[in-house]
């Protein structure tokens, strides 16, 4: 299952990925969050199923949620719509969730701009993906419990299709990008499901121009994190809404954090994702933000990374 709004050919490589896989999907489903449907797939030997999802803010929890109940099979596999699988994701996970019963995230590496290019093959993958510096490697073999919620991540995971819907999926309050993974997390570790890493069911994420912090979400993160501390007691998303600080675009105000200013050019420009790339990476930019604190402290100059 995937959930998407654009990126069309971001899909269609997603969809020739689980096309050479060595054990086939059942089923490729589709959670659409626009108005049409996605048109000239490859031809797979699966059935693809596209359903609409309504939503003009990024509709990411009742996304996962839909596709989830219209599948069929008995492992739910979640891809989010940028990652290519590699060939032996559908078997890892297979043979993985026959002895676990939780939630099990596969590998994630990067592949900086161009690299998904048309005529891409796995073996040229192999030779420019990275791992993200900021988040922990696989264990070298097998399954390894997760013992922090707020690890999990919805880009590449799996879970029995019973276990998931009796947990009644993804909190869809949630609206918009943010908050939502942490929160499916903090439920499951709340329930006594197990959250867990696991060696293979790799993929490879397409590059595309993003924002780390994620400044062109601003809004949805503030209201995410908020409805977040209603609902547990403390918030998420620290580390954004720190940035957030640093850069003078929020503050705690009587209600709450308030939304200060709109993100300017400048800001914009510090935190952009190059294509040269992999990916975007928010604890650089604290490391510089504080850097450059310091500096106006003491009258040295600072300089931009």
């Amino acid at each position: 299952m995937t959930i998407a709004r654009g990126r069309a050919e971001h899909v269609a490589n997603l969809v020739r990925g689980l096309a050479q896989q060595s054990e086939l999907p059942r089923e490729l489903i589709i959670g659409v969050m626009q108005p049409e449907l996605y048109t000239d797939l490859p031809a797979t030997p699966f059935a693809i199923r596209q359903i609409c999802i309504p939503g003009n803010e990024l509709p990411l929890a009742a996304a996962r949620n839909a596709v989830a109940r219209a599948a069929t099979g008995e492992v739910l596999v979640f891809l989010d719509a940028d990652c290519i699988p590699a060939p032996s994701l559908c078997q890892d996970y297979a043979a993985a969730t026959a002895g676990f019963d939780g939630l099990l995230m596969g590998e994630v590496l990067y592949l900086p701009g161009g690299a998904a290019a048309p005529g891409w093959c796995f073996e040229q993958f192999e030779s420019v993906a990275v791992r993200h510096s900021d988040r922990r490697a696989p264990p070298r073999e097998g399954i390894e419990r997760c013992g922090d919620y707020r690890c999990f991540w919805s880009l590449n995971f799996a879970m029995r299709r019973s276990r998931f819907l009796a947990t009644g999926g993804f909190d869809e309050r949630f609206v918009g990008y943010g908050g939502e993974d942490t929160d499916f997390g903090k439920s499951l570790d709340s329930a006594g499901i197990a959250i867990a890493w696991m060696h293979g069911a790799r993929v490879y994420h397409q590059y595309h121009p993003h924002h780390m912090p994620p400044l062109h979400h601003i809004d949805s993160v503030v209201r995410n994190a908020q409805l977040f501390e209603a609902k547990w007691g403390y918030r998420t998303m620290e580390h954004w809404l720190r940035a957030f600080r640093m850069m003078g675009l929020i503050a705690e105000g009587a209600d709450g954090i308030q939304i200060v200013r709109r993100p300017d050019a400048d800001d914009l420009s510090l935190t952009g994702q190059q294509s040269h790339q992999p990916y975007a990476n928010t604890a650089s930019i604290i490391r510089l933000l504080e850097a450059r604190a310091a500096a106006s402290q003491t009258g040295t100059p600072s300089f931009a990374a």
